[in-house]
């Protein structure tokens, strides 16, 4: 297993409450501010630009083919358009009346969406659920009994989703149907004493998770093996590959002083790059 050394890391923006959700597109990382309740694009130089204000927590985003902003806050699945505002497209609410927590569009527009299924902070651990969102906005239940769901990857064939449990300490994939059904579900990668969040996957397949209590972004094979452990000095709450050649490991990190905290800690929200090997491949 190799380690990054920490004076490969570098600083690209910094004064974030919580940052979450990264996504490269059109040249640059755009990300969820939980903590400010905004997404925000980091432009060439560092500068950071608010997007637009989301009245939820938590909230995520991912780009439809044709460039429109999918967003997820609260039940609804909205698009953003080109005067800025979001329209509905799908309700969540008939799956699971909790807030919905991440997503992910592939290469037709489809989307598939998780909640952890129960108040966070606060609230009694129960299961959650996956669903895929249809370019009409159908909404079909797609595998329930996930413990925690969190980050989510599709390999650039379309025929894989990866999904990080935080709670399960596993990735677990999926095979995508014709459809876009997930069926085949099985263990990626078991991960004792990890905690996998946000993710990402490279054109080897493997797949990079940020982990905010173990302080760290790893990256793991197809095969489940440990290949890489980048340290940081706060928790990473996520993590994506960008930048010119796809090969700019981009870490969301943060201090963490537990979920009560969430927006009173202070900016201590930085985005960290850092150098690989093997470029990004798939989505988001």
């Amino acid at each position: 297993m190799m380690h990054a050394r920490d004076k490969a890391l570098h600083i690209v923006a910094e004064g974030l409450l919580l940052p979450e959700s990264p996504r490269w597109h059109d040249g640059r990382l755009w990300l969820s501010d939980w903590g400010a309740g905004e997404i925000k694009r980091i432009e060439a130089n560092g500068d950071v630009t608010v997007i637009a204000a989301v009245d939820a927590l938590p909230f995520s985003f991912a780009f439809m083919p044709d460039g429109e902003m999918a967003l997820i806050a609260g039940t609804m699945v909205s698009i953003r358009r080109p005067d800025g505002r979001f329209a509905p497209h799908a309700d969540l609410s008939g799956l699971s009346p909790k807030p919905w927590n991440e997503i992910v569009v592939d290469a037709t527009g489809r989307a598939y969406v998780n909640t952890i299924g129960f108040d966070f902070p606060g609230g009694e651990f129960r299961p959650g659920l996956v669903a895929s969102v249809s370019v009409d906005g159908a909404v079909r239940l797609e595998a329930d009994d996930v413990a925690f769901p969190n980050g989510m990857a599709i390999s650039p064939d379309g025929q894989t989703l990866v999904l990080g449990e935080s709670y399960a300490s596993c990735l677990t994939a999926f095979t995508i149907g014709s459809d876009g059904a997930l069926a085949a579900r099985r263990h990626l990668a078991e991960l004792p004493g990890f905690h996998p969040d946000g993710i990402t996957m490279d054109a080897e397949g493997a797949i990079w998770f940020a982990d905010v209590p173990n302080r760290c972004c790893c990256r793991i094979a197809a095969d489940g093996t440990l290949l890489q452990r980048i340290d940081v000095d706060r928790g990473c709450f996520a993590c994506m590959l960008g930048g010119v050649d796809g090969s700019t490991l981009f870490i969301l990190a943060a201090d963490w002083k537990g979920p009560e905290a969430i927006g009173s800690g202070g900016p201590s929200g930085r985005v960290l790059a850092v150098e690989v090997a093997v470029p990004r491949a798939g989505w988001p």
